[in-house]
């Protein structure tokens, strides 16, 4: 595993019974390898290797509550690229601020708005020093455009947005997209989420946008208890929300059609999806208006 520095780990890379790594693992610098991290969960539910005991202990259990998880990883991950795409060809973004952007994912943020327009310039902020050693080793300029990477906790968003990184890269006197995929429902309520969007959203211009994924308590009640257990366990925070809980996030700012549904059913590159409430999350993005 790439670290800062060049270091690598040392892991025991031999593979269990369930698939997984044995259990002889060293942290990297920072890491704190008790305790499961998402970016890291959804590493491995995508197939990666970046990932640990605790990890894969709290990715298995999810899918024993919730067969279909590595799917609906996916389809997470379809609808980033399906949003990034409408916001550069439809809607003129040039600029985007990703917030808890996960171990690199080809194709990566960066490189969907860029293959449509190469001067398209993107913040990527994490606090895993995994993705931050990822990021910087992958992640590449188009040369018109610009990729940066900010190691920073979305629980701090004064400290994102005084960040020299965010200032040097981003023009906020420009519409952005805050890009909250599947990030909120790591904040847990008595926490205030709905302040902490709102603190990040509040520093862009009129016509900047918020794209946000989010588990939804309402469509598996049972099953979301389930995984929210498993999170525990593993000492990571996990909140679905319902619908009205999602929307919430979006107040004062022009939903775009056709609205908060399930990701699944926001604009689809195919047919309707035959379940659209299939992958669990609701999706919406909105414009901030003026």
């Amino acid at each position: 595993m790439a670290q800062d520095g060049g270091a690598v780990a040392e892991r025991d890379t031999s593979v269990d019974g369930a698939g997984g790594r044995n259990e002889r693992e060293v942290a990297p610098p920072g890491v704190d390898i008790t305790v499961a991290h998402s970016a890291r969960v959804y590493d491995w539910w995508l197939g990666g290797t970046d990932n640990f005991a605790v990890d894969r202990a709290v990715g298995a259990a999810f899918a024993e509550a919730i067969p279909d998880i590595r799917t609906m990883a996916r389809e997470n991950r379809r609808f980033l690229d399906r949003v990034v795409d409408h916001l550069v060809r439809e809607a003129g973004v040039r600029q985007f601020l990703d917030i808890g952007s996960g171990i690199p994912t080809s194709p990566n943020l960066h490189e969907v708005a860029q293959r449509t327009t190469a001067d398209a310039r993107v913040v990527y902020v994490d606090n895993d020093p995994i993705v931050l050693a990822h990021s910087r080793a992958l992640i590449r300029d188009s040369g018109a455009g610009a990729t940066e990477y900010i190691h920073a906790d979305l629980r701090d968003p004064a400290s994102i947005l005084a960040d020299p990184v965010l200032a040097r890269t981003l023009d906020l006197g420009q519409p952005v997209a805050l890009m909250l995929v599947a990030m909120l429902m790591l904040i847990a309520d008595e926490d205030d989420p709905w302040g902490t969007s709102r603190e990040l959203m509040d520093a862009l211009p009129p016509g900047s946008y918020v794209v946000i994924t989010h588990p939804g308590q309402d469509f598996d009640p049972a099953a979301m208890a389930k995984v929210v257990g498993a999170a525990g366990r593993g000492g990571m925070t996990l909140v679905p929300r319902d619908r009205a809980g999602v929307e919430r996030f979006f107040a004062d700012w022009e939903l775009v059609e056709p609205g908060v549904v399930p990701v699944l059913a926001w604009r689809p590159d195919g047919p309707p999806p035959a379940d659209p409430n299939a992958a669990y999350y609701w999706a919406g993005v909105a414009r901030k208006p003026g």
